[in-house]
């Protein structure tokens, strides 16, 4: 019991990293290397790459691929699909100024101690030209994803409309996490050396409930990605923001 609430724990503080290799990790992998084009054989580095899974796959291109993640037990897990990870915070990038040509930060914003830093930090890290592609939960989704503390006890799962209270309120009920809208983004983004290449909305893939349920899970994927085309897309899980140094 005692080790499962620590599991929770760092669950909520750090989010849980992907375990398995399923549709959701496939898509948005296609979405990545369509925002970095030629700059998957360049240098690439992963910002909060947990147990190394978009690591290893982005390490079959670049040159070289390196992550880094401030929990030491995830770096050592990660190191088995790719020795190049070293543990760290994203706010203070071991790395000089313009050294990679791609980064991703995926899941990782909304966890940090400060995000504006971590931003900064990882913008700092291009190389003119090199872009970063940035995936963080959307404030308009319907459910908070983190779970949430109630009476100082932390509650794993999907709760709903929380991320729809008064900031204040929000925060004290998920204090482990950030969320953000699009000008939340912006402000993120403001002032630092960088073009918007593009930015959009998506759901999720659903793969739990497909294992599940395969008939009606398969329908909510298709039914809720084909909003991503409409102004609906604003209730979608995550942002996705592809960003490039100047």
């Amino acid at each position: 019991m005692e080790m499962d609430e620590r599991h929770l724990q760092k669950a909520a503080e750090r989010g849980e990293p992907s375990h398995v290799w399923r549709a959701g990790q496939e898509r948005r992998l296609s979405m990545i290397r369509e925002a970095a084009g030629d700059r998957l054989n360049g240098r690439v580095f992963v910002d909060g790459c947990g147990l190394g899974t978009y690591l290893e796959k982005l390490a079959q291109t670049a040159n070289p691929a390196i992550g880094l993640d401030i929990e030491h037990e995830r770096t050592v897990q990660a190191r088995q699909k790719t020795t190049r990870v070293v543990c760290g915070a994203g706010e203070y990038l071991p790395f000089p100024a313009d050294t990679f040509d791609l980064i991703l930060s995926h899941e990782v914003l909304e966890h940090v101690q400060d995000d504006r830093a971590a931003i900064r930090e990882m913008v700092r890290a291009l190389r003119p030209g090199g872009r970063l592609v940035l995936f963080c939960p959307n404030r308009g989704y319907p459910f908070e994803t983190h779970g949430m503390y109630w009476r100082g006890k932390y509650h794993f799962g999907n709760i709903p409309l929380i991320n729809y209270l008064p900031r204040k309120l929000r925060n004290r009920l998920a204090p482990h996490v950030e969320v953000y809208s699009r000008r939340d983004l912006e402000r993120l983004f403001a002032g630092l050396p960088v073009r918007l290449v593009s930015r959009r909305i998506i759901f999720g893939a659903y793969d739990n409930i497909i294992a599940r349920m395969p008939l009606l899970g398969s329908l909510l994927r298709r039914s809720l990605q084909t909003l991503e085309r409409t102004p609906l897309q604003a209730f979608g899980l995550s942002h996705v923001w592809v960003v490039e140094k100047t």
